[in-house]
């Protein structure tokens, strides 16, 4: 499953964007999963729980891929 996620401004954190695609009920829930491995970024393991992503990148956490798109 895909989605895309329109970013206000610059940038959107990670534990921010799990939230705020409906992905994780809360915050901690975002970062436990950062925590146990289970969110990459353009294909690669995301480590970092306030990761600063931005337009044009890929996050794919639970079977789902959100690419990150400008917000006109």
């Amino acid at each position: 499953m895909s989605q895309s996620f329109a970013v206000r401004g610059e940038h959107i954190q990670l534990d921010q964007l799990l939230k705020a695609a409906g992905l994780v009920d809360s915050g901690g829930a975002a970062h436990a999963a950062v925590e146990q491995g289970q969110v990459r970024v353009d294909g690669a393991l995301e480590t970092r729980k306030r990761a600063k992503l931005r337009p044009g990148q890929t996050v794919r956490f639970a079977g789902v891929e959100i690419t990150l798109t400008q917000q006109d």
